[in-house]
């Protein structure tokens, strides 16, 4: 029997940034929505080695929300560094993992999908690595909310991501201000600018260009057909 499951994304600058942190800990930690669709970080830091999950108020993971889960459903595991997931038979409908409904106990590995009732969670080793799509939310900036400078400066951030290709690396400000006929210095002011409206100033500064590059594509403000 199989399942889909479909990956909690972060919706928001702010939760974009939440997941970053998280990861920056480099601690393991679930991603998931709550039954008011907020997204919630659970850290794995080890203090426990055995947590519950269930809709019981006294589960380590409640999920006092969805009512297709069972009151005890599933159990995680910190076992020689590694994080497990089990059933054994505790849930009535079951706990999926990667689509698959799972038997036994099974090893998580970075990126791993699970599915308990109709809350879908993802685990992450905390390690700094591409995240799944994110969309917009409301407190996300707008087409309305960049100047016309700031959106060529994107657009020019952006050119190398053209053809979707995992490889390209971001232009230097040297090669942006040459685009947008800025001096370096201007192309500066504006990207701070722009890491503070994306809520990216704590990013590394290897990664804030990069992770740019990904908002200013996945929600819409640089269309592909710009490039």
């Amino acid at each position: 029997m199989a399942a889909e499951i479909t990956v909690p994304r972060p919706a928001s600058a702010r939760e974009l940034k939440a997941v970053l942190d998280a990861e920056r800990a480099g601690r393991p930690f679930l991603l998931y929505r709550d039954g008011d669709g907020e997204q919630r970080l659970l850290v794995l830091d080890g203090s426990a080695q055995w947590l519950t999950v269930g809709r019981s108020a006294e589960a380590d993971v409640p999920l006092a929300w969805d009512e297709r889960v069972s009151a005890v459903h599933a159990e995680l595991h910190l076992a020689a560094g590694q994080w497990t997931v089990a059933d054994d038979g505790l849930s009535t409908n079951g706990t999926f993992l990667n689509g698959t409904r799972l038997s036994g106990r099974q090893r998580l590995r970075d990126g791993d999908r699970l599915l308990i009732g109709r809350t879908a969670m993802l685990y992450r080793v905390g390690s700094i690595a591409a995240l799944p799509g994110t969309v917009a939310g409301d407190d996300s900036p707008t087409i309305e909310q960049l100047s016309p400078t700031q959106r060529r400066v994107l657009i020019a951030l952006c050119r190398p991501y053209r053809d979707g290709s995992p490889y390209a690396t971001p232009p230097t400000n040297q090669q942006i201000g040459r685009e947008v006929c800025l001096g370096v210095d201007a192309v500066k002011t504006h990207l701070r600018a722009l890491f503070a409206k994306f809520g990216l100033e704590d990013v590394s500064q290897n990664e804030k260009r990069v992770r740019l590059a990904e908002c200013a594509l996945e929600w819409g403000l640089v269309r592909r057909s710009e490039l």
